[in-house]
């Protein structure tokens, strides 16, 4: 029974792990995007291609070797042998949509971080034209008191 209260605890701490975490949302939200980028082929790009092709959707395009052979009650004798490159041809339209959103999220992180590294940098520059002033300015008032005490005297 321990062993089992291990097991479960052990599995609880690696669950719930960051990483873990970030990689599930990440599945969530990537499968979410596959759907839209799904819709945007089948509902939007598709139906333009349709109009190129004479075909309502790309799925449709094939090359038939063999015709399928019916008998007289329409059922199937011998299937149809066909090379079906339409939906080959919808699935790489996704895979390239795809890599392109993802690959313009990573130039605009890329430029976020590279703004913010040249922020941060200005900030540090800034602060370290600020201390020697600040050091200036204490050693001008040490020098000051050290002269009135000697006036003093």
């Amino acid at each position: 029974m321990a062993g089992i209260k291990k097991f479960f605890s052990d599995f609880k701490d690696f669950a719930m792990k960051g990483n873990i975490m970030d990689m599930a949302v990440g599945v969530v939200i990537g499968g979410a995007f596959g759907k839209i980028v799904t819709s945007l082929v089948n509902d939007i790009i598709t139906p333009f291609i349709s109009l190129l092709t004479g075909s309502v959707t790309l799925t449709e395009l094939k090359h038939v070797f063999r015709p399928e052979v019916l008998n007289e009650a329409g059922e199937v004798l011998q299937a149809e042998v066909a090379l079906t490159y339409g939906n080959f041809i919808q699935t790489c339209i996704d895979f390239l949509i795809i890599a392109f959103s993802i690959f313009v999220v990573i130039r605009l992180m890329g430029a976020a971080r590279t703004k913010m590294e040249q922020l941060k940098k200005k900030e540090e520059e800034a602060a370290a034209e600020e201390e020697p002033a600040e050091n200036e300015l204490a050693v001008l008032q040490e020098i000051r008191e050290l002269l009135k005490e000697t006036q003093k005297q």
